[in-house]
């Protein structure tokens, strides 16, 4: 979207926007002949919008390719992900308003769980609980190596920041995550020269937590993955013109938000009601907000398909408050397909639904994926939706004569 063309095109205007992602929306059915989680949840909300609306698939990076929710999120900003490949690492910190520097290097940390013989258990230490995670954290801040400084820093549940400060650090490491269980964590590898001295310092610290975290249940080990150092990137009010918001409880959701220039707001709570109260609460304040839902993935990459379901359901109730704001676009989507049949990320190109004062509608009375395979959208780059949604919100001015 960040091209010369569209930047010298945008106009002002006095028009709301907002984007309802939920996190791994798309899904497959679990039976032959069945229906996805979306397409199985009662939605009568989410229905009526499609009827106004237009529907339509987004393709993430490009056919074929499974993304992360990073590369997913920056798609739908409007940032091209394989130009901008951005470390998951970095985003975790910034989620957790961690100012990185240029001498930094950031991981994104899991907890986990591994046996006797040191093979893998449980990716995520049995999703222990925020408060436990945290006295872990306080513990790893202990680790001190000379010619390094180490921060970490609490996410939620198993999840924490990993950041490295020291002269010399590349980026270019490999994970010690291998994605799957019944495997030992891997060492820390560098991938070019000039990353030889991270990688160092990354193993000793894995070695040391090690060391503090043996004797501990369900979380007895660490594992690092997504190293990334701080990029930049063009901001929403530079290449849209737009004073944009975050409304996100996790942090990487609120890092990639802060990365592109937007403002991230104190939700106050986890849940999705907290989200929506902050929403009405700076209604006033922002002409673009971007709103994340994160059960819809955790429950895809749980397997559990029920609870997915019932995640779609959950924001099907709120869509009457956002709608009573009476914003002038509403994009609702997701960043990439989590089916619970795999518990995964897929490829799988994404339920999307624009709806606008402007836009013609398609007629189709259901949001879903084979709803959205009619829609007049298309299957398209999720890259191209933000042009789309500036048109409909009339801050794209006439090109040309």
């Amino acid at each position: 979207m960040e091209t010369p063309l569209y930047q010298r095109l945008i106009a002002p205007a006095q028009t709301k926007i907002v984007m309802i992602i939920m996190d791994g929306l798309g899904g497959l059915p679990r039976e032959a002949g069945g229906q996805t989680e979306l397409e199985s949840a009662t939605k009568p909300n989410l229905d009526a919008l499609a009827f106004q609306s237009s529907l339509g698939l987004t393709i993430p990076v490009a056919p074929g390719i499974t993304p992360g929710s990073g590369p997913g999120h920056l798609a739908l900003f409007g940032y091209d992900p394989i130009h901008y490949e951005i470390g998951r690492g970095a985003l975790e910190a910034l989620g957790v308003d961690f100012e990185m520097s240029p001498y930094d290097v950031a991981a994104r940390g899991n907890f986990c769980t591994v046996d006797t013989a040191g093979l893998i258990t449980d990716r995520r230490a049995g999703r222990i609980s925020t408060a436990e995670s945290s006295r872990l954290v306080e513990l790893l801040q202990t680790i001190k190596v000379e010619g390094v400084e180490y921060f970490v820093r609490l996410v939620k549940e198993h999840r924490f920041a990993f950041i490295m400060r020291g002269s010399g650090l590349g980026e270019d490491l490999t994970d010690t995550d291998p994605q799957a269980t019944g495997v030992p964590a891997l060492p820390i590898k560098s991938r070019d020269s000039s990353s030889r001295k991270a990688a160092q310092f990354t193993n000793r610290f894995v070695s040391e937590a090690g060391k503090l975290l043996a004797d501990k249940t369900p979380a007895n080990s660490i594992l690092l993955r997504g190293f990334a150092k701080l990029p930049t990137l063009p901001s929403f009010a530079e290449i849209y013109g737009l004073h944009a918001a975050a409304i996100a409880v996790n942090g990487m959701y609120r890092g990639v938000a802060k990365m592109a220039g937007m403002e991230i707001l104190d939700v106050g709570g986890d849940t999705i009601a907290d989200e929506l109260s902050t929403l009405e609460k700076h209604w006033q304040e922002f002409d673009f907000f971007y709103l994340h839902i994160k059960k819809t993935d955790t429950a895809g990459e749980s397997g559990n398909f029920d609870g997915k379901v019932k995640a779609i359901e959950e924001v099907d109730s709120y869509i009457p408050r956002v709608m009573k704001l009476n914003p002038e676009v509403v994009i609702i989507g997701g960043d990439h397909s989590s089916p619970a049949v795999m518990k995964f990320h897929s490829w799988h190109p994404v339920p999307t639904l624009l709806y606008s004062k402007n836009v013609r509608p398609d007629g189709i009375r259901e949001f879903g994926e084979r709803a959205c395979l009619h829609g007049g959208l298309g299957i398209f780059p999720a890259v191209n939706l933000m042009p789309l949604v500036l048109a409909n919100a009339g801050r794209i001015s006439k090109y040309g004569a």
